[in-house]
């Protein structure tokens, strides 16, 4: 899929964790305007969703999955689903299912045992569903939001199908996992097991389109909330700047995105959303905040700033910045994650170099050589911060630890 259609390569989380990356999923907005900024804030109802976008332009909507931006563990009462028409989900899927125990709650809020494993499950519901549309005389928007590969909280583990597991454990680990540890040895081989199932599982979808007749007609979009660290940066799973929570897989194909190739601009999950309503002849409101990858790649426009913003909850109150070439990120030291929406103070607490070290073993925030670098960042991350509708904070430098010469940072780099 990512070979013949659209690859975004640096594909970034504007939050790694769940609630609040659904919420910029939803609406385009980061996750301090819509006030999900935060695991266990429902989503105001108040605000315009992408489901309901494509009601207006004529769209039947679907969801099915997980949809943690409800205020109930389990069942989402119908003024708290996003404007979606057809419904078979639970807010906090990882708390009522299994991986061999699917429950949803459909239109009526019933609960529905859905038979296999729990990617298959849903993906079975996601066929019959685009079978049922496709009778239709209006074309369709489905949003299916499986929990895999997510931590299956109450056993601690990354249950994968059965006999997956054995195929992936013990076998190639990424270089910031082989130095930093955590709980890889024990849950990788589990993780990559769910996904090889879950690549089954859109190899399934998109043989129903194409024998529906409708595959030259469908855009897909694959992407997640976030990624995982295994306990490698913080004490859990995600909830940190670095690529292993907020670099995604994303993919487009279909009309406008068939042919592609794979994309180096540095994308966040806010671009998606007025990415794909433009995709679909639909103009974004006014307060969506991410740009359209559309006319660049209709040949239209070679104008991108190579930058993504990020907000971290939860674990820290964090902001940092992506570029094609530098991760920068700043810290509130006495901020609490969990009840601090933002903060007046920061401190500069990382810097890293992805060209010359991609997996991120090297902070080099304390480095006299990179001062510059630091300086450059620290006055584009504020403008974005104000974007983002944030005050603007005050940024305490990092003190200089390593003072004596490094590699010089030519002034071209700084940019990057």
């Amino acid at each position: 899929m990512a070979d013949e259609g659209t690859h975004i390569e640096a594909s970034i989380t504007c939050q790694p964790v769940c609630g609040p990356a659904r919420s910029c999923l939803q609406t385009g907005l980061y996750a301090t305007q819509t006030g999900c900024w935060r695991n266990e804030v429902p989503l105001d109802k108040d605000l315009t969703t992408i489901a309901q976008l494509y009601t207006q332009a004529g769209y039947n909507t679907g969801y099915i999955g997980k949809w943690h931006l409800g205020s109930k563990r389990d069942i989402v009462p119908v003024e708290e689903r996003g404007g979606y028409d057809y419904w078979l989900a639970a807010n906090l899927l990882e708390f009522c299912s299994d991986a061999y125990n699917c429950n949803l709650w459909n239109n009526g809020n019933e609960k529905i045992h859905l038979p296999g494993y729990r990617v298959d499950a849903m993906t079975d519901a996601a066929i019959r569903y685009i079978d049922d549309a496709k009778k239709q005389d209006k074309p369709f928007f489905l949003f299916t939001s499986y929990l895999e590969p997510h931590h299956q909280n109450h056993i601690d583990d990354y249950p994968p199908p059965d006999g997956y597991r054995e195929q992936y454990t013990g076998k190639w680990m990424p270089p910031d996992l082989q130095q930093l540890g955590g709980s890889s040895g024990q849950h990788l081989g589990g993780y990559l097991g769910m996904i090889k199932r879950l690549d089954e599982a859109l190899g399934r979808i998109r043989d129903a389109l194409k024998s529906l007749q409708i595959d030259q007609d469908t855009i897909i979009l694959y992407t997640a909330d976030h990624g995982c660290h295994f306990k490698t940066r913080n004490s859990e799973y995600k909830r940190s700047l670095h690529e292993s929570s907020v670099r995604v897989p994303t993919a487009f194909c279909g009309p406008g995105f068939d042919g592609g190739g794979r994309r180096k601009e540095v994308t966040s999950l806010l671009d998606l959303v007025p990415t794909l309503l433009d995709a679909s002849g639909i103009e974004p409101t006014d307060e969506m905040i991410g740009r359209s990858l559309m006319p660049i790649l209709r040949g239209e426009s070679k104008d991108w700033e190579q930058e993504v913003f990020i907000q971290i909850s939860e674990s820290q109150v964090g902001r940092a910045l992506r570029t094609s070439r530098w991760k920068y990120g700043i810290v509130a030291p006495d901020g609490d994650g969990w009840n601090d929406i933002s903060s007046d103070n920061y401190l500069e607490t990382y810097l890293y170099d992805l060209h010359s070290d991609p997996y991120e073993l090297q902070n080099l925030i304390g480095y006299a050589s990179h001062r510059e670098v630091a300086d450059h960042l620290q006055n584009r991350i504020l403008k974005l911060m104000e974007r983002a509708g944030e005050s603007r904070p005050a940024i305490e430098n990092h003190p200089i630890t390593r003072p004596e010469s490094q590699r010089v940072v030519c002034p071209a780099e700084i940019g990057q």
